[in-house]
């Protein structure tokens, strides 16, 4: 079972894995926290089902506050791809999305991983960031890529998606 947090005046946060039940609040915090794409209801319920082990939700006084939707990538050992990130606006800048990555690479299941993947727009700096300042506090290189140039999201309008790649780090 992974590390569910603790509460107090420090950390007024619960970590835990997502429950179906959660989905259609993620849904609506997803919904909430532009310029994140909003996904269909049906994909979080299946982020809360079939990828709760590599997911997170940030819980205070029974609210999700924050989500982090992510997955073993299937052509890449020991990498975590970390899909989205959402942390509600009234806690924003409190470290709640540096705090979810850490509780999720704390999880038994996920010891293995050594390397951490995600895909920032250019315009999103907090998210640029929540994962330069990730890789700064872990003391490993952040590598960035564009992964999806514009021009393959046709006509919508849509910025580059630029890889980030952190690691290799010890998470044993």
């Amino acid at each position: 079972m992974s590390n569910p947090g603790y509460h107090n005046e420090e950390n007024p946060y619960f970590f835990r894995e997502p429950r179906i039940g959660d989905s259609r609040h993620i849904h609506n915090l997803i919904g909430n926290s532009r310029p994140l794409d909003l996904n269909s209801l049906y994909c979080y319920l299946l982020l809360a089902d079939h990828f709760r082990k590599t997911c997170i939700v940030a819980e205070r006084d029974g609210n999700i506050l924050g989500f982090i939707s992510a997955y073993l990538h299937p052509l890449k050992e020991n990498t975590l791809f970390v899909w989205q990130v959402a942390v509600d606006e009234t806690v924003r800048k409190q470290g709640v999305g540096s705090r979810m990555l850490e509780e999720l690479l704390k999880r038994p299941e996920l010891k293995f991983v050594s390397n951490l993947e995600t895909t920032v727009n250019p315009s999103n700096r907090s998210s640029q960031s929540l994962f330069e300042s990730f890789a700064k506090r872990l003391g490993v290189s952040c590598n960035m890529s564009i992964l999806f140039s514009e021009d393959l999201f046709g006509d919508a309008d849509h910025e580059a998606e630029i890889l980030f790649r952190i690691g290799p780090f010890d998470n044993r």
